[in-house]
């Protein structure tokens, strides 16, 4: 007789943890036996070092219902208020339109992509980018623009130091208008102490005489003047500077390109092309420049190459100047862009194409004059020469703000009293009629008023060139072509809504559905980063319920949530220990040990930080080199300031020796950083914070959930003990011996819905249980692939971490067929690669995650089986050495149905290796990108239609 099933067993299976982990409770029993353990706790006691591991489970509730975490998340978000708001200062009303939040924002096969760094499966997603950098360098006047950028300010601060390094002049000062936006120089002159570059900033008119290697100008300018810079761009040139520009893309519509009067550098933010506020991220930066200055310019590149079969290809060129290959010698440390904002920005503009772009633009300019017209009618002063914005003074800026309050409306607050009103493609009529009442203006007519007012854009400063001529952005302005190219676009790439991405080191986990839907709730999105804090009530909530989430999980004491990217989480936690280094007086602690196994952005990091790295060795097992350390502690005892040190390492292995890593470098006066990159095999099991790490960053768009969305958005939050609490980012307005390291002091605030929902939904026992199968999966195919690929590194009891190297290195000396072959034919099963070459060159790096089901896991494991029967074919002479699907891999459509086949193997091994794949085959829209073609003959804006004319004639 069958036992009832109690309503306790029924409400648990209604928990989020059955549809986040995918193994079930009796796949997970299978894979342990394949392990070797009976349960995930006995293979947890096998893996993870006792000196560590957390006695007491994490003081978080228990895990709840998809329906019951929205419904509290939507309590939260109701306490937030949504104004009208007109604050502008880089931040302006948008509308999105729907069919790009519907096929774009809220659509899985754009956000759960990963970084286009297997070009064949990216081609999509980096059309979309291409069109990207051309809308830039249009708009800008200038000649090349990369792939995005985390925020105006950081892109502003990337800008300074691009003229640091490309000028002529000797001068170590750069000039920073005081029109610039307050956040802009703020994180500016943060990026600034640390290099030792002099900060000047001054008014525009002390620009031309200031001896400065570079100027930054804001264009329009923060009080929304337009100003001609001419004459400061030709001074600045004749002393061997550079001019940085900082603009909005939309005015630029309008006033003349910064490239057409001498801006050598420009900067930007494309938030106002369709992405809401977001209480201040993200969004889409950028960075144009001239030609000169392509091969130092940061953050991802885009170009146009060819594959081997002639045919035009997307890939990311220029990839030497990537800061995971300069390490050390890295002139920036970004590694996130803001790929799925800069695809919406950009899907924006082929949408509305450059007329509707500029009707957007004239429609606001025009309500703007208008507003200013019945502001000087009541003998308000306004400011002239402006775009959208409205600078006004002479008022009582008290009152009136008190009065706009009542009637649900933010407008900027200026230190000097005056006030700022931004005008924005979603103002309307009545928008311009209500603020032109708070003024005691009246406006009885607004068609009159259009007609008896001049436009405010100075006569001289007037666009005349064109702009977005390309056919690209000329041919989809109805939804139903955007939503058809769209789809093409989405069709050629692989994202985590078709495969596994078994990537080691970037944590490609579920982003479950229900994370992703409060983002878009006009409470989050449409929150002005600037609004007063009594509108903000559930973002503070929320923010504050997160971090102390994070502090739990991690074992530190305090979290900034500021940096919008892990990269920026890194420079924030070594700016954290710099200042309080100096806080004691030890202004000499310079020195950083970084183990030569760590990820490429914490060198960089360290030097972006004014510090001295000295990489320290690692042992034959992959493990970090314990007594090199405490040689290289010793050595530079007075000078030692941190020891970074990823962990689990980068190897995917568990070191026995962390706690006493620890104590060698705080014995000689320094701090440890940990990089949280590995957290995913941490949670719930260990804390670092308790075994003697100072700080972490964490990637929330790894460990918690938030999806990748091609190449960022990111958050990476910094986690500190309490001693380095105040040395935390800083937020606007505040003072703080550390300042802001992003725009916003919240950074990408509307995404933190997303680890909200994660953390809330897993509940304590889900997020140690997530832990624990993330290590069983890896496991599980470490060991299923033992016979056919050894595993490089492994810790304890034979067993590895969160994620597994696969050696391919002794393939390469017997057959020729390398780690790329083997990545390359993985997309012929539909797979996107695993880590090519990293943390060793010629391996493969395997991280499958909790939430890869035992199915898919199994998939894989078949498909590089096969692999590793073609190779073994290879070895024994059954397939040629150069002719053979690896090879040749990945194999287009257009080459196994061709008319004629050249190739020595059968047509059917090179299209449906596994008989499964007749039944669901992904089809590279490319064959294998030629690396070296891109990087000789670069070319990275949209592809002239002509190409594609002759590719059909050839």
């Amino acid at each position: 007789m069958n036992t009832p099933t109690s309503l306790r067993d029924l409400e648990h299976h209604d928990a989020f943890i059955e549809r986040h982990i995918g193994p079930d409770d009796a796949e997970i029993a299978q894979m342990l036996r394949v392990v070797g353990h009976d349960s995930l706790e006995s293979m947890t006691d096998a893996i993870v070092p006792g000196s560590i591991k957390s006695a007491a489970p994490l003081a978080l509730p228990k895990a709840i219902t998809e329906e019951e975490a929205l419904a509290k998340i939507r309590a939260i978000a109701d306490k937030n208020q949504v104004f009208r708001s007109f604050i502008g200062q880089g931040y302006y009303g948008t509308l999105t339109p729907n069919v790009i939040l519907r096929n774009i924002l809220e659509n899985p096969a754009w956000y759960t992509a990963y970084t286009p760094y297997q070009a064949e499966i990216s081609q999509g997603r980096m059309e979309a980018l291409i069109n990207f950098q051309t809308m830039c360098a249009d708009l800008t006047g200038m000649e090349i623009a990369n792939a995005s950028l985390l925020d105006e300010a950081t892109a502003a601060a990337e800008a300074m130091t691009l003229a640091k390094r490309s000028c002529k002049s000797k001068s170590n000062v750069f000039f920073v208008s005081s029109g610039v936006h307050p956040q802009t120089l703020e994180v500016v002159r943060t990026r600034a102490e640390p290099l030792g570059i002099e900060l000047m900033v001054g008014a525009d008119s002390d620009a031309a005489g200031t001896e400065a290697f570079g100027v930054l100008l804001q264009y329009p300018d923060t009080f929304g003047s337009i100003n001609d810079y001419q004459a400061i761009a030709d001074a600045v040139h004749a002393r061997g500077g550079l001019v940085a520009v900082a603009t909005d893309l939309l005015a630029l519509t309008l006033i003349a390109a910064p490239g057409e009067w001498g801006a050598d550098i420009v900067v930007g933010n494309t938030q106002r092309f369709g992405v809401p506020f977001g209480n201040g991220g993200p969004h889409a930066a950028f960075m144009a420049c001239r030609d000169a200055y392509k091969r130092s310019m940061p953050g991802r590149l885009i170009g146009v190459s060819i594959d081997t079969e002639g045919k035009a290809a997307y890939r990311l060129t220029l990839q030497t100047r990537e800061q995971h290959i300069r390490r050390e010698k890295a002139t920036s440390n970004i590694c996130t862009a803001q790929v799925l904002l800069a695809v919406m920005a950009s899907m924006y503009a082929v949408y509305h194409g450059p007329k509707g772009l500029t009707r957007i633009a004239r429609r606001t300019h025009r309500l703007a004059a208008i507003l200013a017209a019945a502001l000087r009618q009541a003998g308000v002063a306004v400011g002239k020469d402006f775009f959208d914005t409205l600078h006004v003074t002479g008022i009582d800026a008290a009152a009136l703000h008190a009065k706009a309050a009542a009637a649900r409306i933010n407008l900027r607050r200026i230190d000097d009293g005056s006030v700022g009103i931004s005008l924005d493609e979603s103002t309307s009529r009545a928008d311009v009629i209500a603020l032109a009442g708070l003024f005691g203006a009246g406006i009885a007519d607004v068609d009159a008023l259009d007609a008896a007012t001049a436009d405010a854009l100075p006569a001289a400063l007037v666009r005349k060139s064109a702009f977005l001529t390309h056919p690209v952005f000329n041919s989809h302005h109805s939804e139903h072509e955007l939503l058809r190219y769209m789809r093409a676009l989405a069709d050629k790439d692989l994202a985590m809504d078709r495969t596994m991405i078994p990537l080691g080191s970037c944590t490609m986990k579920l982003n479950a559905t229900a994370e992703m839907i409060p983002i878009t709730w006009p409470e989050f999105a449409d929150i002005h980063p600037l609004a007063p804090a009594a509108q903000t009530q559930g973002y503070k909530e929320l923010i504050d319920g997160l971090e102390a989430m994070l502090v739990e999980c991690t074992g530190y004491d305090a979290v900034s949530l500021q940096p919008n990217s892990g990269a920026q989480g890194e420079y924030a936690g070594l700016l954290a220990i710099r200042a309080y280094h100096r806080s004691r007086g030890d202004t000499h602690r310079d020195i950083c040990l970084i183990p030569e196994s760590a990820h490429g952005t914490n060198p960089a990091s360290a030097h972006l930080c004014g510090m001295t790295v000295v990489v320290t060795k690692c042992d034959a097992n992959g493990n970090v080199d314990v007594e090199d350390i405490r040689r290289a502690a010793e050595k530079y005892s007075d000078r030692l300031a941190a020891l970074m040190i990823t962990y689990p390492s980068t190897h995917g292995v568990f070191e026995e020796d962390i706690v006493a890593i620890c104590e060698i470098v705080h014995a000689h006066g320094g701090q440890v950083y940990t990089d949280g990159a590995n957290m995913n095999a941490l949670v719930g099991v260990a804390k670092p914070g308790k075994w003697g790490s100072d700080v972490s960053h964490l990637n929330l768009h790894k460990t918690f959930c938030i999806p990748h969305g091609g190449g960022g958005p990111g958050v990476g939050p910094c986690a500190v003990k309490s001693h380095l609490a105040p040395f935390l980012p800083k937020k606007l307005g505040e003072d703080s011996a550390t300042g802001m390291v992003s725009a916003a002091s919240f950074g990408s605030a509307s995404i933190l819905p997303i680890s909200w929902m994660y953390i809330t939904m897993m509940g304590q026992q889900g997020l140690r249980k997530a832990t624990q199968v993330a290590l069983l999966n890896a496991n599980y195919i470490a060991k299923r692939l033992q016979a056919h690929y050894p595993t490089l590194y492994t810790g304890r009891n034979g067993l590895v971490a969160h994620e597994c190297i696969l050696d391919l290195r002794p393939l390469k000396d017997a057959t020729g067929i390398g780690a790329e072959d083997v990545a390359k034919r993985l997309i012929d099963f539909g797979f996107h690669a695993p880590t090519l070459s990293f943390p060793v060159s010629g391996t493969l790096m395997v991280e499958p995650t909790e939430s890869e089901s035992r199915i898919e896991l199994d998939r894989f494991i078949d498909a590089m089986i096969q692999i590793r029967d073609e190779i073994r074919a290879i070895e024994e002479g059954k397939l040629d050495r150069e002719d053979n699907p690896l090879k040749n891999a990945p194999h287009t459509a257009t080459m196994v149905s061709g008319s004629e086949w050249a190739h020595a193997y059968p047509r059917e091994l090179a299209a449906f290796p596994l008989a499964s794949l007749k039944l669901q085959k992904y089809w590279p829209p490319v064959a294998r990108v030629d690396n070296v073609y891109g990087d000789k003959n670069i070319m990275c804006a949209c592809i002239p239609v002509d190409a594609y004319k002759e590719e059909a004639e050839a």
